[in-house]
């Protein structure tokens, strides 16, 4: 048999491991690319626009294939939009829905009933209950806090509470708002909505600018919480140690600005740094490392355009004093909650960024070095799920949930 016959077979036959949806092996990379660690770039649509990147790498990287062979399960499809997923001390996952309610999973796909003392929350449009984390010490203290959209005078804003969940776990006892992100708009767009815990025990949550023309701006003022990284403490005041913006009236508990609707953030395990995913208009999602202090440039500089087509702004992708994302996708994929890969089982995908993607309906893998994306790989596509968020597991599985309500286990073979 012939080498290319040889080699168009066993491209074949990966690709109907791949479409069972169950169960990947071993795979090759592209022989017609000439370079052994990395193919065509997974993205094969037409971009939006011409606009050039700013540095090579940026975007449409090189492909990579997980060499270790792995599987997934579906271990329910019970959930009713499932928007936050976090670990509890024991495995067990702690899961927020959209409408409102909270639940535990176990990992073989067992749902607790709704835990009650949830407060209200806007579900309409992108509102709802949103990102979630637990306490560091939550063996100790069984504290739980999330973000949510909640109606205040004047519209909606991104609200974070806390809550010590009951021994019997059927309840949110003593919960309280901590933190409301102002000014209140009139929509039900771009809350952003995920919370976590930085090194130091404080709280690290993302904002989203509200999506209209007049909220939009204020992504760049430093007088209020809309399109930021904000930092606080498990009180809700504004955590010692933020970053100083020398600018007149800044809100104190800003950490950086300039984000449009951020629904991921992460903390990479080796170096701790702060790694965040946002949304773009038609065009321009980005992955970014936020560095305390700085601007990220929406919606002065973007690597987008408006839904309808036209230019956002004058327009340009780079200006002095505004960050550059790390990557950037054109066509979209809709990037919501992020997680690096901590573990050993699959050696590869060590310390490698994994990205929930919504509407390109998939598992994003970036494989990053020296903080920039060196490779890129699409998960579970065969599957046409929204994906919204993904953790690693106790046990060092991935696990995702998705729109449709279903919990994925992701593990080697």
């Amino acid at each position: 048999m012939k080498i290319n016959q040889l080699l168009f077979l066993l491209a074949c036959s990966a690709i109907f491991l791949i479409s069972c949806g169950k169960t990947v092996d071993n795979t090759i990379p592209d022989p017609n690319t000439g370079d052994p660690n990395t193919g065509a770039p997974v993205e094969t649509e037409k971009a939006n626009t011409n606009y050039p990147p700013a540095f090579e790498g940026q975007t449409r990287i090189g492909s990579v294939v997980t060499q270790t062979p792995y599987e997934w399960t579906t271990l329910t499809s019970d959930l009713d939009a499932p928007w936050g997923i976090a670990n509890l001390p024991d495995g067990r996952l702690l899961i927020t829905e959209k409408g409102g309610s909270m639940r535990i999973a176990t990992t073989t796909g067992t749902v607790s009933g709704p835990i009650g003392g949830i407060p209200k929350v806007n579900d309409s449009g992108q509102g709802g209950l949103l990102g979630l984390t637990v306490d560091p010490d939550f063996s100790t203290n069984r504290m739980v806090y999330w973000a949510f959209a909640e109606d205040v005078s004047g519209g909606t804003v991104t609200s974070v509470a806390k809550g010590k969940l009951s021994t019997d776990e059927k309840n949110m006892e003593s919960v309280k708002v901590i933190y409301r992100a102002f000014p209140a708009a009139n929509s039900n767009l771009h809350y952003g909505g995920r919370v976590i815990f930085d090194a130091t025990g404080h709280l690290l949550v993302s904002t989203g600018e509200r999506s209209s023309m007049s909220t939009r701006p204020l992504a760049q003022s430093v007088n209020g919480a809309l399109g930021k990284i904000v930092r606080i403490t498990t009180d809700g005041a504004p955590a010692p140690g933020n970053p100083s913006l020398n600018m007149t009236d800044a809100a104190p508990e800003l950490y950086s600005i300039g984000h449009r609707n951020p629904q991921g953030i992460a903390l990479h395990p080796v170096t701790g740094d702060l790694w965040e995913s946002e949304f773009g208009p038609r065009g321009g999602d980005e992955i970014n490392r936020v560095q305390p202090g700085k601007n990220y440039g929406w919606p002065t500089i973007t690597y987008g355009i408006e839904y309808g087509g036209s230019a956002i702004g004058q327009p340009i992708q780079q200006k002095e004093g505004m960050e550059q994302p790390v990557y950037y996708w054109d066509p979209v994929i809709s990037p919501s909650g992020i997680t690096f890969y901590k573990g050993n089982r699959i050696p590869e995908w060590q310390n490698n960024l994994f990205v929930s993607s919504l509407s390109a309906r998939h598992i994003d893998r970036l494989v990053i070095e020296n903080n920039k994306v060196v490779g890129e790989e699409r998960l579970l596509t065969g599957e046409k799920e929204r994906f919204r968020d993904v953790i690693q597991g106790k046990d060092e599985a991935l696990y995702a949930i998705t729109d449709s309500g279903k919990l994925y286990r992701i593990d080697k073979k």
